[in-house]
């Protein structure tokens, strides 16, 4: 696993956020300029698509900072999970501001009265322009989410479900349903113009409504499951149980427990067995070292608790087969 810094100040996630807030800015008020033009609710739909993701961007910014703040007494892991928070009102905002009014206007279309579609060139023009800077987002997301799935060695697919950082997963997301939503918009309006018929229109806001309520269920469910307490990265778990195994004082890895308290912080409690030929002074000075080890391998590791157990405890064993449904003393323990 490798250390990432894009949470510091002008880091790369900082980047990538700042100039997808920009472009979405931009974007929608061309959107809503065009929209309010041409009457298309595909064109409004967009806009609204915009703006939501333009509160998204501010979100995500306010979760990169606040999740960089350091351990205190109230909160002594730290403050990563502030990301996770402000990424699911991000979501939230995707939802409620974009995919909402997306369904009103389309239904508006389809079942309101008819209204004359008036200078289309102008939606065209407008879609061309932000299908022009969402390639600049987009680009900087992709790249950026690339570089990271190289530097864990995973394909692009098993880095966004595995990753623990919802900022640039969150933007390569949008932009991408940004870039698609334009394509609809551009469809629905050049149908309404050739048939003469508002009803392309309406069907093409309601499908950009659905794409966006897709997103936004994506992206909930991810941060979902960080904020409740998602183990960390099954890689780091079996390389930590591994390298566990291998020193020479444990018999034993008898329960292994992880948990993702922010992006690139983890906290692991082992329960090992040790060999019952150390003394007190002996297992604590091995408690140390095996410490000291782990945090130089693994960085993510901002927390490390060592319990020593004995293997054969029965309630112990009942809790880890009630959540592995095996034993860890041989296997990887995930």
């Amino acid at each position: 696993m490798t250390e990432t810094k894009e949470d510091k100040p002008g880091g790369e996630s900082t980047l990538t956020v700042v100039l997808a807030l920009l472009v979405n800015l931009a974007i929608a008020v061309m959107k809503a300029i065009a929209g309010l033009i041409t009457g298309s609710a595909a064109m409004l739909a967009e806009a609204a698509h915009s703006v939501a993701d333009t509160f998204t961007e501010a979100l995500l910014l306010t979760a990169l900072r606040t999740s960089a703040r350091p351990a205190d007494r109230r909160h002594p892991f730290g403050y990563g999970k502030e990301r996770y928070f402000w990424s699911l009102l991000a979501a939230v905002s995707i939802f409620v501001s974009g995919a909402v009014f997306s369904f009103y206007e389309g239904f508006e279309a389809i079942f309101g009265p008819t209204v004359e579609q008036e200078s289309p060139i102008i939606a065209y023009i407008v879609l061309a322009i932000a299908f022009a800077l969402e390639t600049v987002s987009w680009t900087q997301a992709v790249r950026q989410t690339r570089r990271e799935a190289k530097e864990q060695n995973r394909t692009l697919f098993e880095y966004l479900r595995h990753s623990d950082d919802p900022t640039s997963k969150t933007v390569l997301f949008e932009d991408s349903a940004a870039l698609i939503g334009l394509f609809i918009a551009f469809a629905g309006i050049g149908l309404h113009q050739i048939t003469g018929s508002q009803l392309a229109d309406g069907i093409a806001s309601v499908l950009i409504g659905l794409l966006l309520a897709a997103v936004a269920y994506l992206l909930s469910r991810t941060n979902r499951g960080l904020l409740i307490g998602r183990q960390a990265d099954p890689v780091l778990v079996f390389a930590v149980g591994k390298r566990l195994r291998a020193t020479p004082e444990v018999e034993a890895v008898v329960d292994l427990l992880t948990m993702t308290t922010g992006t690139d912080s983890v906290l692991l409690c082992a329960r090992l067995d040790f060999d019952d030929s150390l003394g007190a002074a002996d297992l604590e000075r091995a408690c140390v070292r095996i410490e000291a080890e782990l945090r130089a391998e693994f960085p993510e590791l901002t927390e490390i608790f060592l319990e020593p157990v004995p293997r054969n405890d029965p309630e112990l064993r009942a809790r880890v087969l009630a959540r592995y449904g095996r034993e860890l003393h041989g296997g990887a323990g995930q």
